[in-house]
C-alpha cells in the first residue's frame, strides 16, 4: 500500500538509543530511523555503504583522522571500509539508508549490536 510517512510521528513511537527501526525498504535498501546519544563503537562494514541524515540534534563522525559534524538537514555518507564512530552529545534523530542485512555495529559485535531490527 502507498502511503505517506510522517518522520515526527515514527520518531515519536520510540524512546530507546541506539536501536535502528526500520521505516520503510526499496531497491534492496532498508530506511532506519534511530534516536542517538552518547558514543557508540568505532567500527567499520566491509561490504556496505551507509547514508546518516540529521533530522534533528547534531551528529559527531569520527573517523581515523578528523571528525565531521553534521546538523539538521545534512547528511553523510561513510564508504564500506571506513573505520567511523558516531557521537551525539544531545539526544539526535537519524535516518539511516542502508543496505538489507547492514549490522549496525559492523566488524564490531558487542552489545550495542542489533541483529533483529523492529518495523515502525
Amino acid at each position: 500500500m502507498i502511503s505517506v510517512v510522517n518522520l515526527q510521528e515514527k520518531f515519536s513511537s520510540f524512546s530507546d538509543h541506539w536501536s535502528p527501526k526500520i521505516a520503510g525498504e526499496l531497491n534492496g535498501q532498508h530506511i532506519k530511523l534511530a534516536k542517538i546519544q552518547g558514543e557508540f563503537t568505532m567500527h567499520k562494514h566491509d561490504y556496505e555503504d551507509e547514508m546518516f541524515l540529521v533530522i534533528s540534534g547534531r551528529l559527531i563522525m569520527k573517523l581515523e583522522d578528523r571528525q565531521l559534524e553534521i546538523g539538521p538537514g545534512e547528511y553523510v555518507i561513510i564508504p564500506k571500509g571506513t573505520m567511523h564512530q558516531p557521537i551525539a552529545h544531545v539526544e539526535t534523530q537519524i535516518l539511516l539508508f542502508e543496505p538489507i542485512g547492514t549490522v549496525n555495529t559492523g566488524d564490531q559485535i558487542n552489545d550495542l549490536t542489533k541483529t533483529e531490527l523492529e518495523r515502525i
